[in-house]
């Protein structure tokens, strides 16, 4: 759609949209409401797209796995009628190791207790016995993921009702089990591995599914968390732990949610970049483009992050100084970066086991350690491009053909732990020693790799900011640490998605229950607009 739309003034507008903002403006408009989306960017699809990086090959140049993606949105809105389509990624997880080892978790829980086994009969029993406890206490949380936060703040009835709903999502945990809950939300992984299992290998393996986007090395407090949080369901079947290629790439999920918001009536109009949002007498109006453009709303639904939507797009005024301060304090400071390759060949691993088929050789982890990721991450904390970089790596076009021509590949690669702020120099100097680096690590591995390469696309930490709107390149829109999570997030005391300014919500993963491709912030907050929307109808 081009700035000529056919009304001055909406229920609601939506301020960007990625796939959380798509997904609120679906559900708003279905339930009746005028909803307009605006989009800075040409394409929808914030940090979720696909994009052209070379003649004829596309890449998830983002987001590139699907994961917790909710089989709830994905029927209500209707996703796979406008074409979502996702492969279960099977083996979810392979780490090659320099001595030619190679090691899979596979969908199928037996075959991967067998992998297992050939390194350490007693890890294989203890995997067994750890992915029980750890999917039965994430089915406890799993509620909680398409609820508002607990509210710690009722009083009186409203509090005891608050209690009853916590608590019946808790009904039946023993004492030992929420022992088991606290350590893992506050335990250190590496701790944990390191208590339970004995080859070195199986817990890289089980590093390899965990602590991607996180502050901290695999010994800080709180990096058992993904522990549990990868084991929350998603795909459109409800499987914990799912994990999927999206065939046409991660865009076609925002393809999908745009459709069926278009087809709810939302109005979507990419190129209109919003400046400020309209705020008089305590309450918001509507935005202000950045042409100067004014558009008129009774609900302005921010899927910005916190510090880009409370810093940047309303005046300093309108906020009390106490709650600005607050989101000051989110710690943002992306840990990681994306590094995207055309490749005349697929990439040949030393130790990808002989038999494999083409979706089977789809990926592979270049994580040699515990200590390693330690390490790279103390240097990046300091300000220092670690030499030796964390890749996880995905040739997207042996699952997805349809991305590259035949004698092309497409490969994406994501980096852990490089700093946003470095201690010398700027990312625009350091850009491409960012990508030669990721290709020397590959080239470790698959050697065939380094002069395969026809194009690549480096986005650092800052072009993530630049590009797709993510300040301090945070994946997440915040840390997903304990203390910015569930009732804290964005900030103690405003976590169930309105904010001080009235009629202004947030839908983006800065809110609860987080980050990742899931469309839970999205769904909650519509759902928390229309329960406003009702009480000042009545």
């Amino acid at each position: 759609m081009t700035r000529d739309q056919k009304r001055r003034s909406y229920d609601a507008i939506v301020v960007g949209a990625g796939h959380n903002g798509l997904t609120a403006a679906a559900y708003l408009a279905r339930a009746g409401l005028t909803t307009l989306v605006l989009e800075r960017r040409a394409i929808v699809g914030g940090a979720c797209v696909t994009e052209e990086i070379a003649p004829g090959c596309r890449a998830s140049t983002t987001s590139y796995i699907a994961s917790m993606l909710r089989p709830e949105v994905i029927r209500d809105l209707g996703l796979a009628r406008h074409g979502l389509r996702m492969v279960p990624c099977d083996p979810a997880l392979l780490v090659p190791f320099s001595d030619g080892a190679a090691v899979a978790w596979w969908s199928d829980r037996e075959r991967t207790v067998r992998e297992l086994a050939r390194l350490s009969p007693a890890d294989a029993r203890t995997f067994v016995r750890v992915d029980e406890e750890l999917k039965k206490l994430a089915r406890y949380l799993q509620p909680f993921f398409l609820e508002p936060p607990p509210d710690v703040g009722a009083r009186g009835l409203a509090g005891l009702v608050e209690a009853l709903r916590v608590g019946r999502r808790f009904r039946g945990i023993t004492g030992a089990e929420i022992g088991r809950m606290v350590a893992f939300l506050t335990g250190s992984l590496g701790d944990f591995l390191d208590r339970n299992y004995e080859s070195e290998k199986v817990k890289t393996l089980l590093l390899a599914n965990n602590v991607y986007g996180k502050h901290g090395g695999p010994y800080a407090p709180g990096t058992a968390l993904g522990l549990l949080f990868h084991l929350l369901s998603g795909g459109e079947h409800g499987l914990q732990g799912f994990y999927g290629h999206v065939l046409g790439g991660m865009g076609a999920i925002t393809q999908a949610m745009a459709a069926a918001a278009g087809g709810f009536g939302a109005e979507i109009i990419t190129g209109a970049s919003v400046a400020r949002i309209a705020v008089a007498n305590g309450r918001a109006r509507g935005v202000v483009l950045e042409d100067g453009t004014e558009i008129g709303a009774r609900v302005v639904v921010s899927n910005a992050d916190p510090k880009r939507t409370f810093l940047g797009l309303l005046e300093p005024s309108a906020l009390p100084a106490d709650f600005r301060a607050a989101v000051a304090g989110i710690k943002m400071d992306g840990p990681c970066a994306k590094v995207n390759f055309v490749l005349a060949e697929e990439p040949r691993v030393t130790a990808m086991p002989a038999g494999f088929t083409t979706p089977q050789r789809a990926l592979f982890t270049l994580v040699p350690s515990l200590d390693f990721a330690e390490r790279c991450y103390n240097l990046a904390r300091e300000g220092e491009l670690p030499e030796e970089l964390w890749v996880d790596c995905v040739v997207a076009s042996n699952v997805d053909p349809s991305l590259a021509p035949p004698d092309r590949h497409v490969m994406t690669c994501f980096v852990q732990y490089v700093p946003y702020r470095l201690r010398e120099g700027t990312w625009d100097e350091k850009r491409e020693l960012l990508g030669d680096r990721v290709v020397k690590k590959i080239g470790e591995y698959a050697p065939n790799v380094p002069g395969a390469v026809v194009a690549r696309q480096v986005l650092t930490p800052l072009d993530l900011e630049r590009t797709y709107g993510l300040t301090e390149g945070n994946i997440f829109h915040g840390d997903l640490s304990l203390e910015q999570l569930f009732f804290l997030r964005p900030v103690g005391g405003w976590a169930r998605y309105r904010t001080p300014v009235e009629g202004l919500y947030l839908c983006g993963a800065g809110a609860h229950p987080g980050g990742g491709v899931t469309g839970a912030p999205g769904h909650n907050a519509s759902r928390q607009v229309l329960r406003d929307w009702k009480r000042r109808a009545a």
